[in-house]
């Protein structure tokens, strides 16, 4: 347990579509007759769909039997007013797939009618939340206009993509995006999902369980931190911010020694990488708390928050409504003071520009069959 007083800026948060309805105002007519006769034609992965339709707390479902954390009343009782949460951001759910889609224009549409029913229907109507646009990344030039017209809400502060895409990410092809999110100041983040969807989720084939699946997720990450620092994205963009979302973080530290470890005899490959990579890493990348890895004992993570410096690199994030949510008062191992506040809030309120303010005194929180799967 946090002693108070404490502020928490939750970096990931996810709302779901009541039904696709909601999206026709924000859709031409021929778009929703596309979803009227085919639904959202969004792809699987693998099979699995982040633990299935049963993958999220119990008390999230409606009691009429509507698609859980739906709306913002259940949001604000169960997650917003039960913690001292300054700031939650939205990463949707429903559509976060979008770049998958065969049908670019179709993805486009939906990138566009998302975005606009959440500032709406969200962002208008509680203010400690604020978005994280959607891009249909198939067409970088079309998405780097979308990430203008989005950011022109002052609610909206990141731009979100998906970790299972078509190339990694620091190909030049998405050059468009980052320009856009770089001139505007939004950090891209990197949230899991799509893995396996365009071919086999791991590099050893197909995995038989859905928690095997969630084993990949960091495969992907260390992918595009690769592609990142090697294709040179933060040489081309130098003060652009990454965020890579629920995939874990004590993988990193590792990973940065072995990263640095072939630099050093491989560099003449990659001139442009004029420093080892950790040095890029750290500088430009951020990674959020959920699921938060435990230790048999404090001290070996404690290491671990040491050497990755967890102070400017970590940031709390809930995973709200999923069946791994994660408290801001039990989630984090113990850690030092100002390293816990910078974790909690500090650092999120650097990265996405939020004001400091006094956040509503917290209820109680609801107890362990919140957390239950359905």
């Amino acid at each position: 347990m946090v002693d108070e007083p404490y502020s928490v800026i939750d970096c990931d948060i996810h709302q779901f579509l009541p039904n696709l309805q909601v999206l026709y105002p924000y859709l031409s007519r021929a778009r929703q007759e596309d979803l009227v006769q085919y639904g959202l034609r969004l792809p699987g992965a693998g099979g699995y769909l982040n633990g299935g339709d049963r993958g999220y707390r119990i008390d999230a479902w409606p009691a009429d039997g509507g698609r859980p954390a739906s709306t913002l009343e259940m949001l604000q009782a169960q997650h917003l007013d039960i913690y001292p949460i300054e700031f939650g951001i939205l990463l949707g759910q429903d559509l976060r797939e979008i770049p998958l889609l065969p049908d670019a224009d179709f993805a486009a549409a939906l990138a566009t009618a998302y975005n606009d029913w959440m500032v709406e229907h969200w962002l208008a109507r509680d203010d400690r939340l604020r978005g994280a646009a959607f891009i249909a990344s198939q067409q970088p030039e079309r998405a780097a206009r979308e990430i203008e017209r989005a950011a022109a809400h002052p609610g909206v502060v990141a731009v979100v993509g998906i970790n299972g895409v078509r190339f990694p990410y620091g190909q030049r092809c998405y050059d468009p995006i980052f320009a856009a999110c770089e001139a505007l100041g939004l950090p891209f983040m990197v949230h899991t999902g799509g893995e396996g969807t365009l071919g086999q989720p791991t590099p050893v084939g197909y995995p038989s369980y859905y928690i095997e699946i969630r084993q990949a997720r960091q495969m992907g990450f260390m992918a595009h931190l690769a592609s990142m620092v090697f294709e040179g994205l933060f040489v081309r963009f130098p003060r652009l911010r990454v965020v890579f979302v629920e995939g874990g973080y004590t993988w990193l530290v590792p990973y940065l020694w072995k990263l640095d470890s072939d630099w050093r005899g491989l560099r003449r490959h990659t001139p442009w990488v004029e420093r080892p990579p950790s040095a890029y890493i750290l500088e430009h990348c951020t990674f959020t708390s959920q699921p938060m890895e435990l230790a048999e004992r404090a001290r070996q993570l404690s290491t671990i928050f040491e050497w990755a410096h967890a102070e400017r690199t970590l940031m709390f994030a809930s995973d709200y409504p999923h069946w791994d949510f994660d408290s801001p008062e039990t989630s984090l191992p113990p850690m030092p003071e100002e390293m816990r506040r910078r974790v909690l809030a500090e650092t999120a309120r650097e990265l996405f520009k939020l004001p400091r303010r006094e956040p509503a005194r917290a209820a109680s929180a609801p107890g362990a069959t919140a957390a239950e799967q359905r």
